[in-house]
């Protein structure tokens, strides 16, 4: 693996061609390169080309040498595969020097704070690392596949929003690392239906293990759920697309809200459900005319199960609140309190500003997850 600069060019300057050795036997032997040529049946040029490393040894040529020199045809194939690919090698490592800014698009210091990525401290083992993180071979096909193809949504989306599409594309990317590790029977949408009954209540009581329920009741559905940390410049809440059939929902800690992060889950479930197999959903990002309208249903459908319209009218005749009266009231429409305040912190302002009101919150720690 090369380093540096100095590496690649002391690569460049030392590597050998197999036509150094046929050079040396020949000259060994006493045969011209005519003669060669002559008794190979093969063009001078040729002959040529290949001493100079201009022409690659085949499979015939290096039957002819093995008849005409005595040395084995598989010692020249071997010779000739190891040059190629050191010249290949060191051809790469010279073109991602050219590139090398394309890396400083991506948060490579969190993303091996988080073990996503392993490098050194050198601009092509960065580059390795993410070569080898987004399962691509050069800077070119990151953009021909994720930017135009698989995450292109999120890349439009991303550049509407202000924040960092490469960024956006590692966050969504690790979440389907950790889908891939995850076995799920086939998906079932009435199953899914009623777990998120079970869900709701979850949301409601909220125990230490939650997010460990939350994937237990969502895998027996067949959805796969995640916990996936921020990354810096991204802002996002969430994600949810399907993989070969199944259903991802990706979650993160963003802003450490319980009430944010309920409604992000129902949210996703909501696309689910309703918005089918295709499409990439990314929550925190801008989005196009269409896509803002599925997200306007999946808004109203988590609503339903975190705090419906209705309760929200009825808790609306008592306001202001007391911190009983938002115990009860969520105790009654079996959600947390959290959902209560977040809600109405807006309209009525002394939920932002009393003490008791901002307890309800509890903070998402899932770090150990």
């Amino acid at each position: 693996m090369y380093k540096n600069r100095e590496d690649i060019i002391a690569a460049r300057e030392t590597i050998s061609p197999p036509g150094d050795t046929l050079a040396e036997i020949i000259e060994l032997k006493g045969i011209s390169q005519v003669d060669l040529a002559l008794r190979m049946g093969r063009p001078l040029k040729t002959i040529n080309e290949i001493i100079k490393g201009k022409a690659a040894i085949t499979p015939e040529t290096a039957i002819q040498l093995e008849r005409v020199l005595g040395t084995d045809a598989d010692f020249w194939l071997e010779r000739e595969k190891k040059y190629r690919l050191e010249l290949a090698e060191i051809e790469e490592a010279e073109r991602i020097l050219r590139d090398w800014a394309w890396i400083d698009n991506f948060p490579i210091a969190m993303m091996k704070k988080l073990n996503w990525i392993s490098y050194d401290n050198n601009i092509l083992s960065k580059a390795d690392s993410l070569f080898s993180f987004f399962e691509i071979s050069s800077r070119n096909s990151f953009y021909k596949y994720y930017f135009e193809r698989a995450y292109e949504t999120a890349y439009r989306a991303s550049n509407n929003s202000n924040t960092n599409p490469y960024a956006v594309s590692a966050w969504l990317k690790q979440g389907e690392k950790q889908a891939e590790k995850i076995e799920a029977p086939e998906y079932n949408s009435k199953v899914f239906k009623d777990v998120l009954l079970e869900v709701k209540t979850l949301m409601a009581e909220q125990p230490e293990n939650y997010f460990k329920k939350l994937q237990s009741f969502c895998l027996d559905a067949g959805v796969k759920v995640v916990y996936t940390p921020s990354l810096p410049q991204t802002h996002l809440h969430g994600s949810t697309r399907w993989i070969n059939d199944t259903p991802l929902i990706q979650l993160t800690n963003l802003y450490n809200r319980n009430d944010i992060f309920w409604f992000t889950f129902f949210h996703e479930a909501g696309h689910i459900i309703k918005h089918g197999k295709k499409g990439l959903f990314v929550e925190g990002l801008k989005h196009s005319e269409k896509d803002t309208e599925k997200e306007k249903e999946a808004d109203d459908f988590a609503v339903k199960y975190t705090l419906s319209v209705e309760q929200e009218a009825e808790i609306l005749e008592s306001m202001p609140l007391s911190k009983n009266e938002i115990v009860e009231y969520a105790k009654k429409f079996n959600t947390h309190p959290a959902m209560i305040v977040g809600r109405f912190a807006h309209g009525d302002p002394s939920l932002n500003k009393t003490g008791w009101s901002l307890k309800f919150f509890k903070k998402v720690d899932l770090s150990e997850v």
